[in-house]
């Protein structure tokens, strides 16, 4: 197993992760408890060291179960990770109850990584009205916290912001070969390294999106490595970057898991032959955007209430991903029905107003025809 040393920490975490959001589970909903088991026993047995959960996932029982799992375990043999739910904290007080409700579920008495959980600019600007750093570094002064940092969504200038507030331990960004340029990305990355933050990544796959293509990019990747998964490439893409020392990936299956440990195990960074062919797969995917909005929402408010650029973007996913799957939450739930293209009345206000000069109204008609398909293209 890849390790990769955290200089400024003097600890040396795996390369690879184990994301708890992603567990196998039962009919009902809940974690498949004795599968997630052996999922992170053989993980641990093949040299992962670092263990990242959080408040909300699995609906809480994230927390609770990797408590039980790693219990029969050294405490000093992991790094465990967990996160802040910032949504939740109104008020200072908030944060050690939450806190020790945390540990409670982890059955520890502290935590390696603790994070400010999906930090973006309105929740880091109250979270400093309401002193949540301060309260943090107490914790982390009662020896609660060994390591504090945040875990970051929304764009370069506020990671700048927030990275140089204070001297973080370190600091967790989403970065895919997709990605490069979108959030910190690898500006994110390069301040991070200048400055000496150590980086954990999280969406190395991009929640899936990466792992599996139609024939076409599919046997570019065979013509590398038949044997090679498409997820292999994605990691060792993210891996190949010095400044990276962890590579979570949220693993549903035991295949998912052995796959992983195979490209970690050892890790190879990409080839510059290797990195020509994920970087034409990378232009190949956004070749196939259907329209160029930009998301600018000159657009909005919509007089039918259509999100027109929710619903672009989703188009646009499904297009270039070729996969329903990748879209149907944003489609189906975030969207939902009642902001969804086919309540366009088409007015022509959204036209008028956009800077791209696109056709909303007749790519609109487009966008409810495909997705109403539900089709894998794949």
């Amino acid at each position: 197993m890849e390790k990769r040393k955290l200089e400024n920490l003097g600890i040396e975490t795996s390369l690879l992760g184990f994301g708890c959001m992603r567990f196998p589970v039962c009919a009902d909903g809940k974690i498949n408890e004795p599968e997630a088991e052996r999922m992170l026993d053989k993980a641990i047995a093949e040299g992962v060291n670092y263990i990242d959960t959080a408040y909300p996932y699995h609906e809480g029982q994230s927390e609770i179960v990797v408590g039980k799992i790693l219990k029969k375990y050294e405490r000093s043999s992991f790094y465990l990770a967990t996160k802040l739910p910032l949504w939740k904290v109104e008020k200072k007080e908030d944060i050690r109850a939450i806190f020790e409700e945390q540990l409670e579920k982890l059955q520890t008495d502290y935590i390696d990584f603790y994070l400010m959980h999906a930090v973006g600019k309105e929740r880091w600007d109250k979270m400093l009205e309401i002193g949540c750093i301060g309260e943090l570094e107490k914790l982390k002064a009662e020896g609660k916290i060994k390591y504090l940092g945040f875990s970051f969504h929304d764009s370069y200038e506020v990671f700048e912001e927030v990275i140089n507030h204070r001297d973080w331990d370190f600091a967790q960004i989403q970065f895919n070969y997709m990605d490069a340029e979108e959030q910190a990305g690898t500006r994110g990355y390069e301040l991070a390294v200048k400055k000496g933050v150590p980086l954990i990544i999280m969406e190395p796959v991009k929640g899936g999106s990466l792992s599996r293509f139609a024939e076409d990019i599919m046997g570019r990747f065979r013509q590398l490595d038949a044997d090679a998964s498409a997820s292999s490439f994605a990691l060792r893409w993210v891996g190949s970057f010095p400044g990276v020392k962890v590579i979570l990936s949220g693993m549903s299956t035991m295949e998912q898991v052995e796959d992983n440990l195979k490209t970690f195990t050892p890790f190879k960074p990409l080839s510059q032959e290797e990195r020509a062919v994920v970087e034409d797969v990378a232009a190949t995917i956004k070749s196939r955007v259907q329209n160029g909005c930009t998301g600018c929402r000159y657009c909005m408010p919509c007089p039918a209430g259509v999100d027109i650029p929710g619903c672009f973007a989703a188009w646009n996913t499904y297009h270039m991903y070729q996969n329903y799957n990748v879209v149907k939450w944003r489609w189906e739930k975030e969207i939902g029905p009642e902001h969804q293209a086919k309540n366009c009345i088409k007015c022509g206000k959204c036209e008028a107003a956009c800077p791209q000069k696109l056709s909303i109204r007749e790519d609109l008609a487009k966008v409810q025809e495909d997705l109403d398909k539900k089709e894998m293209i794949l």
